[in-house]
């Protein structure tokens, strides 16, 4: 599963980010690492950008940047 499939208001943890070497050192570089628990708080109505909380901070980030995140579902 993705982060971009993830619902609204829902947690995740990051499992891998994969991708160009470029983009993968940028999104590690805004904190989006395996291991990191993430909280999509909105998404926009086309689904571009995605808002998450993580980190004690909120960060958007493109879809298709989104589709390249890993996740592992946390139970509820």
């Amino acid at each position: 599963m993705t982060l971009f499939e993830l619902a609204v208001g829902e947690s995740a943890v990051i499992k891998e980010v994969s991708g160009e070497k470029k983009l993968v050192r940028r999104l590690f570089d805004m904190g989006l690492t395996p291991g990191v628990e993430v909280y999509l708080r909105k998404k926009a109505p086309l689904g571009d950008p995605i808002e998450l909380t993580l980190r004690g901070y909120e960060l958007s980030i493109r879809k298709a940047e989104a589709k390249s995140i890993s996740i592992e579902e946390e139970k509820q």
